[in-house]
């Protein structure tokens, strides 16, 4: 009889062996799953920015208030959405300008004391903020302070004197409420009635344009200063603003400390007084409420 002992296994060595392929089978089926997660990960990532991609240029995007010149309707501090159907859609509703067109498509009409975030039409590159005062064929006027709109004197209510700091310094201003042709209220602010841009040549606002003007008037680069703003394209438009988010007394750092340590106490100086800082009355604020 033929020795066949090298012909067999012992249940110690089948055992190996099924353990090895159990291994790698659990390996393959792990790394199936890990490289399906990153997957679906991927996905949900892309379908995430698109979805924000959407809203952004479709129905809102936040912008924040950097200057003071449109006090004191928006502060310094001041973080905002803009609402992106209000006049319909240009290249400039779309992040990066990314789908050139000229006009608006599915264009509605603006009203005049809308509160509106626009393309810098010398300098496209930057958005300005700024309230719209005059409208195609409108002729504005400045003088002595006061506004004029169509030949007739726009009326303002004296409301006393605040007090805000802007980049470090206090400023004392006249308050006015204002009433436009079309019935708008709003405050603003004059530092007096004779200052640079208190008395103007007549604008005649060309078709297809629009005249637009800080509430803060006598500290506020806006259509009156032709070589620097002029009027305003209908398709620089971005959006109405329409509703504060959040809202913070950024003014000055007094967290600022030198050196290593210097720097971690002043982390921790600032989580304590950044809560302090906000202001809780302004948040969920409508721009147009007075």
């Amino acid at each position: 009889m033929a020795d066949d002992t090298d012909q067999k296994t012992t249940p110690v060595e089948n055992a190996a062996e099924i353990a090895a392929e159990t291994a790698a089978v659990q390996k393959q089926l792990v790394d199936r799953k890990e490289k399906d997660d990153a997957t679906e990960l991927v996905k949900a990532m892309v379908f995430a920015a698109i979805i924000a991609l959407l809203i952004r240029s479709l129905l809102f995007e936040p912008f924040n208030i950097p200057s003071g010149s449109m006090f004191p309707t928006l502060l310094v501090g001041d973080y905002l959405f803009v609402e992106k159907w209000s006049y319909g859609y240009s290249m400039y509703s779309f992040p990066l300008d990314a789908i050139p067109f000229h006009g608006r498509l599915m264009q509605s009409p603006v009203t005049r004391g809308d509160v509106v975030v626009f393309r810098q039409p010398k300098r496209v590159g930057i958005d300005y903020i700024k309230r719209i005062i005059g409208l195609p064929g409108d002729r504005i006027q400045v003088k002595e302070g006061r506004l004029y709109i169509n030949g007739d004197m726009v009326p303002r209510k004296p409301e006393g004197m605040e007090s805000l700091k802007d980049e470090g310094q206090v400023h004392m201003f006249h308050k006015y409420l204002e009433t436009l042709p079309n019935g708008v209220e709003h405050y603003i602010y004059e530092l007096g009635d004779s200052e640079a841009l208190d008395n103007t040549p007549e604008y005649v606002v060309p078709e297809n344009h629009y005249f637009a003007m800080g509430d803060n008037r006598d500290q506020s680069l806006d259509s009156r200063v032709q070589s620097e703003v002029g009027y305003i394209p209908e398709e620089n438009l971005i959006g109405r603003a329409v509703m504060l988010f959040y809202s913070s007394d950024e003014g000055d750092d007094d967290c600022q400390r030198d050196g290593v340590f210097g720097a971690i106490r002043s982390v921790g100086c600032k989580a304590v007084e950044l809560p302090k800082n906000i202001r809780f009355s302004r948040i969920f604020h409508r721009v147009s409420a007075l």
